[in-house]
């Protein structure tokens, strides 16, 4: 985890160095800057987790310190100072603490600690969504088949039909594999209504339009598949199937 001190008097920045070098449980990069401004600079370079900053410096207050740095801020702020006045104002400011000089050894791990404790969540938070988005990828193309061993991530093309059973659904496959959902066929349907691809044809089924091979009227009104196999077709599913066809092929 990287961190900053940013401090107008050397004595105190290294003396925090040291302090924070000892803190075993967690390992710190540290790098130092003697003024606001060149602090500002080495958070731009170094993207740090940690800043620890004065508020009385020379030309530049720390209290100025997101007059130089706009949002969003991804490192967490500890204000270090010998006057206990700034305290209402460093929180004003998001500031995870507010250490007084000098400094004790035992509220610099503890607001550490709680500095690692709010990155790590974030962090954690960060994952989470970039897996939600990497997900939402997937399904933009695929479909998630929950398996005994797993999860089965299927692309569209791939699935021929799906086939109610109870309370569960056969999901037929292009390459002749059939798998066993422990899902009803509504879930799928509400999963796909926004698929042109998938047309429910009866009640009990759901088909991929690509595999479709012939609509006959031998024996009922039925579709047949890619695999030989005859889907049965609703009278009132029969007429927006018709519908479909006409515009698509016309």
């Amino acid at each position: 985890m990287k961190a900053i001190i940013i401090d107008d008097e050397p004595r105190a920045r290294n003396l925090l160095e040291k302090m924070l070098e000892s803190i075993q449980e967690i390992q710190l990069e540290i790098f130092t800057a003697k003024n606001l401004l060149e602090g500002v600079e080495l958070i731009k370079t170094e993207q740090p987790q940690l800043v620890f900053l004065d508020i009385e410096m020379p030309e530049h207050s720390g209290l100025e310190i997101f007059n130089f740095i706009k949002p969003p801020v991804y490192f967490k702020l500890i204000f270090t100072t010998a006057y206990n006045q700034y305290a209402i104002e460093a929180f004003k400011q998001n500031a995870v603490d507010y250490l007084l000089k000098p400094i004790d050894s035992e509220e610099l791990e503890q607001a550490v600690f709680k500095a690692k404790k709010l990155i790590d969540s974030e962090q954690i938070t960060h994952q989470i969504e970039d897996l939600s988005k990497a997900l939402q990828k997937i399904a933009m193309n695929k479909i998630a088949l929950e398996v005994p061993k797993g999860i089965l991530f299927v692309p569209h093309e791939e699935i021929l039909y799906f086939e109610a059973d109870g309370m569960y659904t056969n999901v037929f496959l292009k390459d002749g594999d059939k798998k066993l959902i422990c899902k009803p066929l509504k879930n799928f349907v509400e999963q796909l209504q926004e698929e042109t691809l998938f047309f429910k044809c009866h009640r009990s089924y759901l088909v991929n339009l690509q595999y479709v091979k012939e609509f006959s009227r031998k024996d009922g009104d039925q579709l047949i598949m890619s695999n030989q196999k005859s889907v049965p077709i609703s009278k009132s599913n029969k007429e927006h199937f018709l519908e479909l066809v006409q515009q698509i092929f016309r």
